[in-house]
């Protein structure tokens, strides 16, 4: 079967010869891995470049902002507008448009000139991350099928992992010629060879297949929403991620520029360890930690405790310190979220699992996009030191009202 044809609904699972690479299911989880990474390595591969691209564009802070944001408008605008998409398409195809547009999102930031070239390579990436969440994550659960578990802790390690490296190897790649655009370059090249084996994939039946007559109405956009009995687990996972996301908008945005003022750090790598340090402890944590209810209030703990010591590091500039704590919270965020990620996964049945994650997900990336503005618009009144102190207090508070939320529900299921 051909992506075109898979595109036009006419597939049925019962019916019609499929015609392709019958690849292992460990092949297939090697490429639906690799292209979640790789999509959102290019998404946070500018991290630590964008000092040099104001340089090199003449951009003001607020153009940076501009640029930054988009990506993250797009994306959520995507998750409700056809995030759902891979039930009745196949996750093969959703997988592959998600590379193309992937693709031409890094080359065409890669080769901007303007700051208007920038902002539409950051939509074609936001695109392209937001058909790629709900695909991938609905992809890795249908090829374990036993082990959801492992499904959602693959989903979530995929996704922080390749948020976590975007910024560690921008600052790598930043010492080659042509710092902002030769690594846009390159990661193009590796998502086409990504695309190549994805292409010639013998797809799988959608699970919620339509005639042609019915495409229009199957992929219009859908509200966010979850099925009745998922509804508990989804607004905790939702309220974790908004919270995991704000701390990541931070670190990915003011906090590296912040920091390496405060401590002296100098260099494009230095920045992006240090934008990646709680993004690496989220990612090990959700790979090597263990997930049930009863860590959740404590991994919430720990999350609230890290936020607070990393805004008290800036203030008695302890390095240390900041390390310390940037790593305490990476790693309770990690363990709390891949906690309520498993349990919304396993309440919600396949035919609209890639809808209801993505709607998780359309809360989440809010995270990022509304708290962060918020704190760059409190900078500009009382001070950035001042601003970040107000920060981690609102978001570690939030963490201990569900901590306490999670608690309260427990105790109730167990009454």
């Amino acid at each position: 079967m051909t992506v075109i044809s898979e595109l036009r609904m006419r597939a049925q699972p019962t019916t019609s010869a499929r015609t392709g690479w019958d690849a292992s299911v460990n092949i297939r989880l090697v490429l639906t891995f690799s292209a979640t990474v790789l999509l959102l390595i290019g998404a946070n591969l500018a991290t630590p470049l964008y000092p040099l691209l104001q340089e090199q564009l003449d951009l003001g802070p607020f153009a940076v902002t501009l640029a930054f944001s988009s990506y993250v408008l797009a994306l959520m605008a995507g998750l409700v507008l056809y995030g759902h998409w891979s039930d009745h398409i196949g996750r093969r195809a959703a997988l592959v448009l998600a590379v193309l547009g992937g693709t031409a999102g890094v080359v065409v930031f890669g080769t901007a000139d303007s700051l208007s070239g920038l902002i539409l390579g950051r939509v074609l990436q936001g695109a392209a991350v937001a058909l790629c969440t709900g695909a991938s994550s609905a992809a890795l659960r249908e090829l374990l099928p036993r082990n959801p578990e492992w499904a959602s802790r693959l989903t979530l390690l995929a996704s922080s992992s390749g948020v976590a490296a975007g910024p560690v190897l921008g600052g790598l790649m930043g010492a080659l010629p042509q710092p902002t655009r030769t690594p846009f370059l390159l990661l193009g090249a590796v998502l086409l060879l990504v695309l190549v084996p994805l292409w010639a994939l013998k797809a799988r039946p959608a699970l919620s297949p339509a005639p042609g007559h019915r495409a229009a109405q199957v992929l219009r956009p859908r509200r966010i929403g979850v099925v009745t009995d998922a509804r508990g687990p989804f607004r905790r996972a939702a309220s974790i991620g908004f919270l995991s996301f704000a701390l990541f908008g931070f670190g990915l945005s003011l906090a590296p520029r912040y920091f390496s003022d405060l401590f002296g750090i100098d260099t494009l790598v230095g920045i992006g360890v240090l934008a990646a340090l709680t993004l690496a402890a989220s990612s090990a944590a959700q790979l090597l930690g263990r997930s049930h209810r009863r860590l959740l209030p404590w991994a919430l703990g720990a999350m609230a405790c890290g936020i607070v010591l990393i805004a008290v590091a800036g203030s008695v500039r302890s390095l240390p310190l900041l390390v310390a704590a940037s790593l305490l919270a990476g790693a309770g965020q990690g363990t709390a979220f891949r906690t309520a990620f498993n349990e919304v996964a396993l309440a919600v049945e396949p035919s609209r699992h890639a809808q209801v994650i993505s709607s998780v997900y359309v809360v989440t990336y809010l995270g990022s996009a509304v708290p962060v503005l918020g704190l760059g618009l409190v900078a500009g009144l009382i001070g950035l030191p001042a601003a970040v102190a107000w920060f981690a207090a609102v978001i570690a508070a939030g963490c201990l009202l569900v901590a306490v939320a999670a608690v309260r529900d427990a105790r109730r299921q167990r009454a």
